[in-house]
């Protein structure tokens, strides 16, 4: 492993900060930002050299997920793998709601932990009220969601119904789907028009101070 410079050291220790505290991971304008850069393109070039330099390792056939080495490990030891999953905005847990999906930054998962296997279709979508609180789904956590997985009844879904989003859990019930809420304060939701499924949740993260 070449011997990095300075500044190469302090952004892999603010990148492996970030992972270690399992907050979002850092995309380049928040590193050039960091560091006083003037464009997100020298936050770039660093970042390749750390990857040049065997600090960092991109993960195959995943964009944006890095494993870091570990320092005192043995060569070509890395830490369990850990993949970056885009977050596309929030989700309300309560009522239906209109809702757009920009991507907001990225949060990582550590695959070995979850015991889950990200992919293209993996993104992650903020939770926003209390309406799943029955099964430990709260305000603020980040629902892991897999696109275009069919649905099993109990599942927890990421739902459009009748042009509004929601997660809620979905029921099959004599072949009729309807979406049942895990606080008795909210109603069962029973389209009228529509009811697409975005997703099926797969994980939950939690951020703790």
């Amino acid at each position: 492993m070449k011997e990095l410079t300075e500044k190469q050291e302090r952004i892999l220790r603010f990148i492996r900060s970030k992972q270690d505290s399992a907050e979002l991971v850092p995309t380049l304008r928040e590193i050039a930002a960091h560091f006083r850069f003037r464009s997100p393109n020298a936050a770039l070039a660093h970042v390749q050299a750390l990857l040049a330099k065997g600090v960092l390792k991109k993960l195959p056939g995943r964009a944006r997920s890095l494993q870091v080495l570990e320092p005192n490990a043995p060569k070509n030891s890395f830490r369990p793998r850990v993949v970056s999953v885009p977050i596309y905005g929030a989700i309300p847990a309560g009522r239906p709601d209109d809702a757009t999906q920009e991507e907001e930054g990225c949060v990582l998962i550590d695959v070995g932990t979850l015991g889950i296997k990200p992919s293209a279709r993996t993104f992650g979508l903020k939770v926003r009220g209390d309406s799943m609180v029955g099964k430990n789904i709260v305000n603020g956590d980040i629902a892991i969601i897999e696109h275009g997985v069919e649905p099993r009844s109990g599942d927890v879904v990421a739902a459009l119904i009748d042009g509004q989003v929601t997660l809620k859990t979905f029921v099959l019930q004599r072949g009729k789907p309807y979406l049942r809420a895990e606080n008795p304060r909210y109603p069962n939701l029973i389209p009228q028009e529509e009811l697409q499924i975005q997703g099926v949740m797969i994980a939950l993260v939690r951020k703790t101070k």
